[in-house]
């Protein structure tokens, strides 16, 4: 395990990131990735893929001068991924994709595993508590399918409530775009 120093927050705190690549799941964990993408790939309908991919975007979207700009990061996204609510989404995901009964009970059984594995970089045992491990090759995976899950189920009445006008999200960082004649950005 290794702690990268958050520099850019006050008092530094340290984020810990576990090296998988000795963990027993590591193998197990890229055979998912490479799996759930195969069986119930994700729209990607918000996401970000770089900076170009936003200024192309950016340029697609009218831009008023009453209109509001919001930057927002999601604080520690991988601890705060519900994990159990997550497997269910893939559960209904994988159902919905008409996989075959036994693929998505493997699946499953591969997400139980890698998301209940433990760590012992010494001879303590670490368990994780919330959420999903830095430094786990599937935690990036699993994170993309709660968000989208989460954007796709109420992303269009909050855009229809709040008149947003652009949503636009890299891995944790959301840049929304507003009409501040009918919103408050404090209120989104």
């Amino acid at each position: 395990m290794k702690g990268l120093i958050k520099l850019h927050k006050p008092e530094h705190p340290i984020r810990p990131v576990v090296n998988w690549r000795g963990v027993p799941a590591y193998t197990l964990a890229q055979l998912f990735t490479q799996k759930i993408k195969l069986l119930a790939p994700l729209p990607n309908k918000y996401n970000l893929e770089n900076t170009n991919d936003l200024l192309k975007k950016l340029a697609d979207t009218p831009i008023l001068p009453h209109f509001a700009l919001a930057s927002l990061d999601i604080t520690n996204l991988y601890t705060n991924i519900l994990a159990t609510e997550t497997r269910e989404i893939i559960a209904n995901t994988l159902e919905n994709n008409k996989i075959k009964p036994q693929d998505k009970k493997e699946m499953l059984n591969w997400y139980d595993t890698i998301t209940g594995q433990n760590y012992s970089p010494t001879d303590k045992i670490l368990i994780q508590q919330d959420g999903l491990a830095m430094g786990a090759s599937t935690s990036g995976i699993i994170a993309e399918v709660f968000l989208q899950n989460l954007e796709n189920s109420h992303l269009t009445h909050l855009s229809d409530k709040h008149k947003i006008k652009g949503y636009f999200r890299y891995v944790d960082d959301i840049l929304i775009i507003c009409d501040s004649r009918h919103t408050k950005i404090n209120n989104i």
